[in-house]
């Protein structure tokens, strides 16, 4: 459904408004002529798209594909905003982290790719899939996935007793326990509340089988205080809070969560599949003591997961190279070569086959040296095969990220108790979304 101009979304970190792209005019770069040719232009961060755009190009001579890197994905969907408003600037194809994707959907600022991608669903792994659909319409073709995962320190767990990963979050209550026995400054993990939680606090939500956000039209429906997975998912981290399990002094990201990483005192990590990599950059003196496990289930045998993370290729609407556009989206997200050379490069992939496909399970050399020789990428594989739920994203999910810190985080300083957090939480996305101009109850 297109808002109205007094409807529209306030766009990331910028008090700028989203206008329909019929407005757009020209996409920056954008040209084509009598004779076949074209040229388009493709924002993303993603550092495996300009050699996905080199080969792309070697098999399609008369495309040329010019990839411009606007910034990290805050920047890229702020610089987006800027150009659609202007009218002119913005690209054709767009990399887009796939909690942006409603937002975009509902101003009418997205090609609907639905006819082009049809049958595409079971390509896809349910999570990435799911993430790219708003109102039945397909909005994207997914990029890359970030199923979540326990990594944890085999080390630090083998001295605490604890000889097996957790399946369970009962089990890994129990593990917590265990560890921080081992002196005041261990912890099986830290967590303080702060913005940079608020992806994995949701997928934590989603994989508690929670959907406290709907979304149909402007008809926003918010409950973080009555839905049963959102409840299940509090309960559960305030007893880790009461109880001194986990490190709440530590913000995630920071120097000091590193070298508790490095050193141990952080044992576990429960975040995306995308991680491997940082831990080996950010705690090189782990190097063979990590290990992956997928994540803990509420009940034994439950084969459940959620996404954490992760992006898809947008088309904006009004590119006068349409066709030229798809070509390169599906080269570099459904085509089997351009995959593999994203995968290759480090991308963690978003459909169902790569799984399956050796060259991917074979994983890294200096990977599978940090994690003991473990076949990581099968454990990961395994984790983007479970089961996704239908948690679904706010139209305004800059909001959530930019002020989930000012509220939650009270909580993990002992302020308040994180229902009441939680609550106040809620009532100011609901105040939001009405400033907005959506239907919010």
């Amino acid at each position: 459904m297109k808002l109205s101009v007094q409807k529209m979304i306030a766009a990331a970190g910028a008090a700028v408004m989203l206008v329909s792209v019929a407005a757009c005019g020209g996409n920056a770069g954008s040209t084509s002529t009598s004779d076949g040719k074209a040229t388009i232009t493709v924002w993303g961060w993603d550092g495996t798209l300009p050699d996905v755009a080199k080969s792309f190009m070697k098999a399609n001579p008369n495309i040329t594909v010019k990839v411009n890197n606007v910034g990290t994905s805050a920047e890229t969907q702020l610089s987006l905003n800027n150009a659609i408003q202007a009218g002119k600037g913005a690209p054709d194809v767009s990399l887009m982290e796939y909690h942006s994707i409603t937002q975009f959907a509902m101003s009418d600022t997205l090609e609907d790719l639905s006819d082009l991608a049809q049958g595409y669903g079971s390509f896809y792994q349910e999570g990435t899939w799911k993430s790219v659909q708003f109102d039945d319409k397909t909005y994207g073709l997914p990029l890359d996935s970030g199923p979540n995962a326990l990594f944890y320190n085999k080390e630090v767990f083998d001295k605490a007793g604890v000889t097996e990963a957790p399946k369970t979050w009962a089990e890994y209550y129990e593990a917590a326990k265990k560890i921080h026995a081992l002196g005041d400054n261990y912890y099986i993990t830290s967590d303080a509340g702060d913005n940079n939680q608020s992806t994995t606090f949701m997928s934590l939500i989603a994989q508690a089988g929670g959907q406290p956000f709907k979304v149909n039209g402007e008809k926003v429906s918010i409950d973080l205080t009555g839905d049963k997975g959102t409840e299940k998912t509090v309960d559960y981290w305030q007893k880790m809070i009461d109880e001194g399990l986990i490190n709440t002094k530590v913000t995630s990201w920071s120097d000091e969560w590193n070298r508790g990483l490095a050193d141990g005192t952080l044992a576990s990590l429960v975040i995306g599949a995308w991680m491997p990599g940082n831990l080996v950059s950010g705690a090189p003196a782990a190097s063979g003591k990590f290990r992956i496990a997928t994540t803990p289930q509420w009940s034994e045998g439950e084969n459940v997961n959620s996404e954490n993370g992760g992006s898809a290729l947008v088309m904006v609407k009004g590119t006068p190279n349409k066709d030229a556009a798809w070509k390169f989206m599906e080269y570099a997200a459904h085509d089997a070569a351009g995959i593999k050379e994203r995968v290759e490069g480090g991308a963690f992939p978003a459909d169902r086959e790569t799984l399956k496909e050796d060259y991917f399970l074979k994983g890294s050399d200096d990977l599978k040296k940090y994690f003991g020789g473990q076949d990581y990428v099968k454990v990961l594989a395994e984790a983007a095969s479970q089961d996704i739920g239908d948690f679904q994203f706010l139209p305004f999910w800059s909001q959530v990220q930019n002020t989930f810190g000012d509220f939650v985080g009270k909580a993990y300083r002992g302020d308040e108790k994180l229902s009441k957090s939680v609550s106040d939480f809620q009532s100011s996305l609901i105040e939001y979304g009405k400033q907005q101009g959506f239907n919010v109850n």
